[in-house]
């Protein structure tokens, strides 16, 4: 297996279809050599029996305690069988699916990079102006991090080889948050991260419309400060929206 597509997922039966339904249209098992699989930690609506109808594995959370998200995709990649692990959250879409799979067999599934992070955008429908600012200047600021030896991929898409992976020992799922921050941080210390501008993914904007892109701006600070100095997140949960 050349490609394992791991989504966490919580509650996401809205917008995981469109995900799905992308991964789908170009046939990515047979073109791509790859799986889906989803790893849920705990849906209460219809999330899991989408995801029947179109992984390869599901994995549900069962246990009593709320599993991070970290957790969510370190299960995922133990089930998983792909060279090359692309984590994918379950609230984002593909600019160009087929270009997004054809960028990583080009550029890189045979290069020296430990790992790939893309461009985060809102989707077109719903972007306003403020949607272009913040994610124009935090989209060049992680560009310019990996570049400068710190790393960072947004969670939204992570593409690992799994070899490094597991050499790194994984994500540190005690963290509530910043785990993607921390995970980067990481590989960055071990080689080469590539964060490309040729293929993008789109991300819902309810957390920015809820929240307010001041008050995520503060809360990404405060986690990112606390994991460089106290490795540990501040927040005690990431709220959920949906």
């Amino acid at each position: 297996m050349k490609y394992s597509i791991i989504i966490p997922t919580l509650n996401e039966e809205k917008l995981l279809p469109e995900l799905l339904k992308q991964l789908e249209e170009i046939d990515v098992k047979k073109k791509f050599n790859a799986e889906i699989i989803v790893s849920d930690g705990g849906s209460t609506d219809n999330t899991v029996e989408i995801a029947l109808e179109h992984a390869d594995v599901v994995k549900v959370h069962t246990g009593s305690y709320k599993q991070t998200i970290a957790e969510g995709r370190n299960i995922g990649a133990q089930i998983a069988s792909g060279e090359i692990l692309i984590f994918l959250n379950g609230d984002i879409i593909l600019n160009n699916a087929k270009k997004f799979f054809e960028y990583l067999d080009y550029s890189f599934y045979n290069s020296d990079y430990l790992a790939l992070t893309c461009n985060v955008k809102v989707f077109p429908e719903e972007e306003i102006l403020s949607d272009k600012l913040f994610h124009g200047f935090y989209n060049a600021y992680f560009h310019a991090l990996n570049i400068f030896g710190v790393g960072m991929g947004r969670g939204e898409c992570q593409v690992i080889r799994r070899d490094v992976f597991e050499k790194i020992g994984r994500n540190n799922q005690s963290l509530i948050a910043g785990e993607d921050f921390d995970l980067f941080m990481r590989i960055r210390k071990l080689g080469k991260v590539l964060h490309t501008n040729k293929v993008w993914i789109y991300e819902s904007p309810r957390r920015y419309r809820k929240l307010g892109y001041l008050h995520v701006t503060w809360l990404w600070l405060r986690n990112s400060s606390s994991i460089v100095f106290r490795k540990k997140s501040i927040s005690s949960e990431w709220e959920q929206v949906r």
